[in-house]
C-alpha cells in the first residue's frame, strides 16, 4: 500500500534547508537529501549541464553506487530521455532497463534501477540541468509527486543560480579587497 505524504509539508521543509545555504555544493546536497525523503525513493540524482550544453554533469546522488555514478558521460545527443526533459518536460519512463531513451539500460538493470521520473532545472527561464528520481520498481508516479518534482527543479534552479551569483560577488569583493591592498602599498 502506498504512503500518502504531505508534499506541501516536505516542499517546506525543503526550502528551510536549500534557501538556507548559499554554498553551491550544499545546496545541490539538500535538494537531493530533501526530494529521496519526500518521495520514499530508492536514489535521486541532480545534474547540470556543461558549458558547450553537450552533457550533463553530475552535481550530487543518493542513493546510487560508485560504480553506476562512474558508468560514462550524460551525452545529450545520446540520451533521447535527457533531451526531452532539457526541452522543458517533466518525463517518466515505465522501465528504464527496456525503455530505448535511457543512454544506460544494461547499467539500470545492474544497479535495480526501473521506473525513473526527470524533471527540468530552470534558472532566469533557461533550462540549466536535470533532476532524476529512480524506483527500484515499477514506479507510477501520481499527479502530486510529479507535481512536487517539479516545484523542487523550479526552486533547486534558482537556489543554485543564487550560491552562484552569490559565490561570484564573493570573488569579485575579494578581488576588489585585494587590489586595494596592493595600491595602499605602493
Amino acid at each position: 500500500m502506498k504512503v500518502k505524504r504531505d508534499f506541501f509539508e516536505a516542499l517546506c521543509e525543503a526550502l528551510e534547508k536549500i534557501v538556507g545555504s548559499l554554498d553551491h555544493d550544499e545546496v545541490m546536497k539538500n535538494v537531493v537529501q530533501s526530494t529521496i525523503k519526500a518521495m520514499g525513493s530508492k536514489a535521486c540524482s541532480l545534474r547540470l549541464l556543461d558549458r558547450k550544453r553537450g552533457r550533463l554533469m553530475l552535481g550530487y546522488s543518493s542513493g546510487l553506487s560508485e560504480g553506476y555514478i562512474r558508468k560514462g558521460p550524460i551525452l545529450i545527443d545520446e540520451s533521447a530521455l535527457d533531451r526531452e526533459a532539457l526541452t522543458g518536460k517533466t518525463v517518466y519512463v515505465e522501465n528504464a532497463q527496456t525503455d530505448p531513451r535511457f543512454q544506460y539500460p544494461e547499467k539500470a538493470k545492474a544497479e535495480g534501477i526501473v521506473s525513473l521520473l526527470v524533471a527540468p532545472l530552470t534558472a532566469e527561464g533557461k533550462v540549466v540541468g536535470i533532476i532524476r528520481i529512480y524506483a527500484g520498481e515499477v514506479r507510477r508516479f501520481d499527479d502530486e509527486e510529479m507535481k512536487f518534482l517539479e516545484a523542487m527543479a523550479r526552486l533547486s534552479g534558482l537556489a543554485l543560480e543564487n550560491a552562484r551569483l552569490h559565490e561570484t560577488l564573493r570573488m569579485d569583493f575579494e578581488h576588489l579587497v585585494a587590489d586595494r591592498y596592493r595600491i595602499d602599498e605602493l
